[in-house]
């Protein structure tokens, strides 16, 4: 049985997901910031075992919110997990009265957020090497 769980700040299971995949796979070094203590975080589990992740965060504009850090561990990609994830925390920002999602992609992940409603703005820019454009949607 799976389910999410919601964390203010990020809790180990959001850490270890974050480092699996982004450290260690993908080779990111900046992954942990300030921001994850004010972010509220998305933890999906398969039983008990933390298998996704997502953080979203208020920015510097009211009622503007930022998603990031998406990871699914590689096990189980391909099966629409993100996508539920995303959606859970939409719904969660429409509850405490959002009105706009913003990320900065990976550019090899933009197609799947365009498939969930994102659309693109802005220039592509290099994040640790890796190129990055921003994406946003109308809660």
């Amino acid at each position: 049985a799976m389910r999410v769980e919601r964390y203010h700040g990020c809790p180990q299971e959001a850490m270890w997901v974050r480092q699996t995949v982004f450290v260690e796979e993908q080779g990111f070094r900046d992954e942990f910031d300030q921001i994850d203590n004010r972010a509220e975080h998305f933890v999906l589990f398969d039983k008990e075992k933390p298998i996704a992740v997502c953080r979203v965060f208020e920015s510097e504009k009211s009622k503007i919110y930022i998603l990031g850090r998406l990871a699914v561990l590689k096990a189980y990609r391909g099966k629409g997990i993100g996508r539920f994830l995303v959606a859970q925390a939409e719904t969660y920002l429409r509850e405490i009265g959002a009105k706009e999602l913003h990320l900065h992609s990976q550019c090899r992940a933009s197609q799947f957020y365009s498939r969930i409603g994102f659309t693109e703005y802005g220039d592509v820019e290099p994040e640790e090497g890796c190129p990055h454009i921003w994406m946003k949607k109308t809660l």
